[in-house]
């Protein structure tokens, strides 16, 4: 508890900090920190504390955790519509999951704030000029003059503007018919209908039009139960701008506690997890659930010891471990951290990240991730969980709603020859809708098996 006390929003800026991009004005700077003191809050502490419940049934095995949405949000493609798909996506994921694992589905988007980027260099090349290298539209521009690569502390206020948008739009969405049961799974019977692997498929969403169908006779339907109308979606970004996340940290009127309000959920990425930085030292301190990212470089040791630091007590829902570490080492590197877990009796949720450590280039040039790559690693998740003993609960996706070619096969086949048609991000490769929404019948598989063996291991114990 001495460890806590010690804490406040500002205590981040004694430590060592990774990632965060020099502003050549730093009073600039701070002058738009004081501003976005004054804006209202994104989000509520009372939401994000019941994310945390959300998250403690998943730590326990009795829910399941999709979080997914853009790579990096930008300021060019903000449109109501690209929201709408991403959203629309993540619901078709989840009904399948729900489904298909009979798991309720906490569902957590990137998206309302995922507008930085950590860089594995600070600076950029081309035909011999050197610029800083681009960190997102929250930071600088992806033209590469050096007017757009200066870090500019306004892109923080119009970042806050477009998440305020964005999750009013969300709210809407969740609440106000669109996330119909119905609805939603007349879009997932027009995805079965076009895919290459529709009848594969097709069992789950003709057992759910006979559900939806029984419980309508029962008197369930739309008009009398809310919970096949409306549902609960949250937001989520990495925590990588700290200048933003102390500005956006106010204290929860009720309580008495710290939250930060940029989002219901935050992350340390797996470049700024170092025990003593600046990032562990400014979220140790929020209440808000966090998420790690861990990568193959971390070890058991180190994990626990930021398990210390970042739930002191252990409080379930409160941590999400991020696995992401590749398909060729999943295998290898995920089963030492999954025990040593398992052995300190920690309570955690632990998901899947297929996407960041299956990233290759093509032969073209185009960044992309093989989508049988990063199935791979989802398989090999919950393999590891599964032989353990442990609950895989949960996968971490970047994923777009919009028909992009970004990544490689899938049951569309994208070739890489096809990777120049509809290439739009403008960080990391992106599953498209088809593509997130055939993965999430694959997960539903794994899952159903998954919670089979843990029933039977359940019976078998007693």
């Amino acid at each position: 508890m001495a460890l806590i006390a010690k804490w406040s929003p500002e205590s981040w800026r004694s430590k060592p900090a990774q990632q965060l991009p020099v502003y050549p004005d730093p009073a600039a700077l701070q002058a738009v920190e004081h501003r976005l003191r004054r804006h209202p809050p994104l989000v509520f502490a009372g939401e994000a504390r019941r994310l945390t419940a959300a998250l403690g049934r998943v730590a326990s095995g009795k829910a399941f955790l999709l979080q997914g949405g853009d790579c990096a949000e930008s300021f060019a493609e903000f449109h109501p519509d690209n929201i709408r798909d991403t959203f629309r996506v993540l619901l078709q994921m989840a009904v399948v999951l729900t489904y298909g694992a009979a798991l309720p589905v906490v569902k957590v988007g990137r998206l309302a704030g995922q507008f930085a980027k950590p860089r594995s260099s600070p600076t950029e090349t081309q035909a011999g000029v050197e610029l800083p290298a681009y960190r997102g539209d929250m930071v600088n521009g992806m033209e590469f003059t050096p007017a757009a690569r200066t870090p500019d502390p306004e892109r923080l206020v119009q970042a806050y503007s477009q998440s305020a948008a964005t999750l009013n739009l969300l709210r809407a969405f969740a609440q106000g018919g669109y996330a119909d049961l119905h609805q939603v799974h007349r879009w997932n019977l027009g995805f079965v209908a076009r895919s290459p692997q529709g009848e594969r498929y097709r069992e789950i969403a003709d057992r759910l039009s006979e559900t939806l169908d029984f419980m309508e006779a029962c008197g369930l339907t739309s008009e009398t139960t809310p919970q096949i109308r409306e549902t609960d979606f949250f937001t989520s970004h990495e925590a990588l701008l700290l200048p933003f996340e102390e500005a956006m940290t106010r204290v929860d009127s009720t309580t008495g506690d710290w939250y930060a309000v940029s989002a219901h959920m935050l992350w340390i990425g797996d470049r700024t997890r170092q025990p003593g930085g600046a990032h562990v030292e400014f979220l140790r301190g929020v209440k808000n659930p966090i998420g790690m990212k861990c990568g193959p470089s971390l070890e058991a040791d180190e994990l626990l010891k930021l398990l210390d630091i970042l739930n002191p007590e252990n409080i379930a829902g409160r941590m999400t471990l991020i696995a992401r570490m590749g398909a060729d080492k999943v295998h290898a590197k995920l089963p030492a951290l999954v025990r040593a877990v398992a052995r300190e009796g920690r309570n955690v949720v632990w998901s899947c990240d297929p996407m960041h450590g299956n990233t290759i280039k093509s032969a073209n040039g185009y960044k992309t991730r093989p989508f049988d790559r990063v199935l791979e690693e989802v398989r090999g998740f919950f393999a590891v969980h599964q032989a353990e003993g442990s609950y895989g609960g949960g996968v971490h996706l970047e994923l777009t709603g919009q028909d992009v070619t970004e990544c490689i096969g899938g049951a569309q086949a994208i070739t890489e020859e096809k990777l120049s048609d509809r290439y739009h991000t403008h960080c990391d490769p992106r599953l498209n809708a088809s593509q997130s929404l055939e993965l999430a019948f694959l997960v539903a598989e794994a899952l159903k098996r998954e919670r089979g063996e843990l029933k039977r291991r359940a019976g078998a114990a007693s």
